[in-house]
């Protein structure tokens, strides 16, 4: 007799994923049905039109979620008004503990129009697979507490939500704006 088998899917490295968008041997990007900090549901139609600047992260990160997006905020500021052209989006990792209203107090920090989306963990893990991130829950000591260890990159999607490109965690603001001028 044979058992059933559940398929598992493979977990791919942080390398494996690098390797896919450095060299763009996979399709970047998706279709994706999220909810946003208000409690409304947002699909990726809804950015057409507009360059997208697109961050994975969790509210609790300590320092390159917030550094990170502070950049993407000044990269939108120093573009002027050309800068409206362009959504950034920040999409949690943490969808247990990044509730709307978590996401409400959090994503104003950074700039007035960023979005920021979760949903179902399953929602979510559709949409970073779809955008190759790879990202992990980690225990934190003994008491139950988590982080999230994730690939920090910023996805540069043109206005049809094609992949254009990423930015490494730690780009300024001048050059992300540097880059996206181009495009506007």
């Amino acid at each position: 007799m044979s058992a059933a088998v559940a398929h598992v899917p493979v977990q791919r490295s942080a390398a494996e994923l690098m390797d896919v968008l450095m060299w763009n041997r996979e399709k970047i990007g998706g279709p994706f049905a999220l909810v946003d900090q208000q409690g409304r549901r947002r699909t990726d139609a809804e950015f057409r039109g507009k360059l997208l600047l697109v961050y994975f992260g969790y509210t609790s990160c300590p320092d390159v979620c917030p550094t990170d997006l502070q950049q993407i905020g000044k990269a939108i500021e120093s573009l002027g008004s050309q800068g409206e052209s362009v959504q950034p989006l920040f999409i949690t990792l943490d969808p247990a503990r990044d509730t709307p209203k978590r996401l409400a107090a959090y994503v104003p920090s950074f700039h007035p129009r960023l979005i920021g989306l979760g949903g179902s963990a399953g929602a979510v893990h559709k949409v970073a697979d779809a955008y190759r991130v790879y990202y992990k829950k980690v225990a934190i000591g003994q008491g139950g507490d988590y982080g999230i260890e994730h690939a920090a990159y910023t996805y540069l999607m043109d206005r049809n939500g094609k992949y254009l490109g990423f930015f490494p965690p730690g780009t300024s603001a001048e050059r992300m704006a540097e880059v996206i001028r181009p495009h506007l």
